[in-house]
């Protein structure tokens, strides 16, 4: 198998003259016959005047012919690697009891798919709904203010990421083929066959459900068992620190000895509950700020230029390090999408964006945010492994009271001058949940107020309008990652035997892809030692 490592084509271009550009690339007679696969396609977009598609190829030949193609290949053509995911569990000792996986988020759910899969049969427990239930849960919040606390944007069936949009990227680097593993089997259970290839790869919150719903239907025929608006509440554990049992929901104590802790970066209560077993844990920085709405069309324009009519709606990375010493960077960007009210508390409010599969709606939006640490902390008279969690929960409540449990939004012209919004400009909000005007300042420390205007002003710099008057801020952002970590040992188990921290509530992960790895990682580390 050879790879093709780029071949550029223009940004209009058919399938036909991808396959002659190929054959041109390797050489080949004009009828050769194709045997090849796209792994990979990306946009080039530095010259706005000459914008393209580049592709990476892997293509079957005879082995004479690809011997004969790499010996003559300069940069750019090489035997392809494998890629296949294999692991074959190896564990010997015998499991009394099933199982069990707290959290149904991506983490959670690979590392189920994967126990199921090999026959461990486990049990998967989440304190939120079913995804079908959970989506008109979530709908009428945002109709009505109604917040369930237990299923809503961070709580349920396919975790926070179900309401985002569905993003696929990872920084993550890892040879051993988890990562296309997540892709292949997300392509299995419906999600577009595209995200195999393209560079950014995201599936869509409208497409998302429905993905999760049918691997939890597969797994449900491989022996595992869900059970929804089910919280563990207690974890007891004998003399050695081994774990022999967890409690659900302050009434039921079920056996076990392996649980898999995949609980979400929002799961406070239960981060309280661990914080007083004899888990070694700790505070870890995170970043807090607001979301930022334009139109879509001054993204594609500033990005793409003449060729923005011809491309999928653009998206943006943008970072700074202010004069302090402060990150200030976009998160979770949301082409054509929305801002949501993410909520998982009464009294309390926190915003998020999501994007469905077609990105077609009229704005863009980012988290916009700057890094906190455990300083910024004690500075706030926070201290303790809960300290994050109190930092996250004093702004989210200066939030709530500011527009009256409403989501507090605020022209960027305002924002910049200190003053409430009266009314909109030519960017007009696209949210999903009530809001209000209010001034933003009030609800976020002065120091992020003060890097957030020095970010955005050289963020202007690099696309052309960004920092218009009538750019519409939402607050507050403060579920980036999880405000905690639960330290874990080479064997991937906490300081609890038999307990596994697993994916971003635990400190570990950073996304949808990430966690899910970690979860495939954790069953990695179960099959190592039990069998099934």
């Amino acid at each position: 198998m050879l790879r093709i490592l780029q071949l550029k084509l223009p940004v209009v271009h058919t399938k036909t003259e991808l396959e002659a550009a190929i054959r041109k690339e390797l050489k080949l007679p004009p009828d050769a016959k194709l045997h090849y696969q796209i792994k990979k396609r990306s946009i080039d977009a530095r010259k706005k005047q000459d914008i393209r598609y580049v592709y990476m190829i892997d293509i079957a030949l005879p082995e004479q012919v690809e011997n004969r193609i790499l010996s003559k290949a300069k940069t750019g053509i090489a035997s392809a690697p494998k890629e296949e995911y294999l692991f074959v569990p190896c564990g010997t000792k015998k499991m009394r009891h099933r199982p069990i996986v707290i959290g149904a988020g991506p983490a959670g759910l690979f590392c189920a798919y994967f126990l199921a899969k090999h026959g461990y049969r486990p049990i998967v427990i989440e304190r939120g709904e079913a995804i079908e239930k959970r989506q008109r849960t979530v709908e009428h919040f945002w109709n009505t203010g109604c917040l369930d606390t237990d299923s809503n944007v961070q709580f349920g069936e396919g975790g926070a990421g179900t309401f985002s949009d569905g993003k696929l990227n990872t920084m993550v680097k890892d040879p051993s083929g988890r990562i296309r593993k997540v892709l292949e089997l997300f392509a299995e259970h419906g999600a577009p066959e595209e995200i195999l290839y393209v560079n950014k790869p995201h599936i869509g919150t409208d497409q998302l459900r429905f993905v999760i719903s049918d691997m939890r239907r597969q797994m449900e025929e491989w022996g595992a068992e869900f059970r929804f608006s089910t919280k563990a509440t207690d974890l007891f554990f004998d003399s050695e620190h081994r774990l022999y049992a967890l409690e659900f929901n302050h009434t039921e104590k079920t056996d076990c000895e392996v649980a898999v802790a995949a609980i979400g970066h929002s799961a406070r209560d239960t981060f309280e509950m661990l914080s007083k077993k004899p888990l070694a844990m700790e505070n870890k920085a995170f970043a807090i700020g607001v979301r930022i709405e334009h139109p879509q069309d001054m993204i594609n324009r500033s990005q793409y230029g003449s060729f923005a009519d011809k491309l999928p709606a653009a998206d943006y990375k943008l970072t700074h390090q202010t004069k302090l010493g402060r990150g200030v960077y976009s998160f979770c960007m949301c082409p054509g999408g929305f801002v949501v009210n993410a909520s998982s508390e009464g009294h309390r409010l926190a915003v998020n964006g999501m994007s469905n599969h077609d990105r077609s709606e009229r704005n863009a939006n980012s988290a916009l945010i700057v890094t906190v640490t455990p300083e910024d902390f004690s500075r706030e008279q926070m201290n303790g492994v809960l300290a994050g969690v109190h930092f996250q929960k004093k702004w989210e409540e200066l939030a709530y009271r500011q527009a009256g449990g409403n989501i507090p939004v605020q022209l960027l012209g305002d924002f910049f001058s200190g003053q409430t919004s009266a009314s909109f400009g030519e960017v007009l909000p696209n949210i999903k949940g009530n809001y209000s005007f209010a001034d933003i300042r009030n609800c976020l420390p002065g120091y992020v107020t003060e890097s957030l205007k020095e970010g955005i002003l050289e963020f202007d710099s690099k696309i052309h309008g960004f920092a218009r008057p009538d750019a519409v801020l939402s607050g507050v952002e403060t579920r980036t990652s999880s405000p905690i970590r639960i330290l874990r040992s080479e064997t991937l188990e906490s300081s609890v035997a038999g307990f596994y921290p697993c994916g971003e509530g635990a400190g570990y992960a950073g996304g949808i892809m990430s966690a899910a790895v970690d979860g495939i990682k954790v069953f990695e580390a179960i099959a190592s030692v039990y069998q099934a």
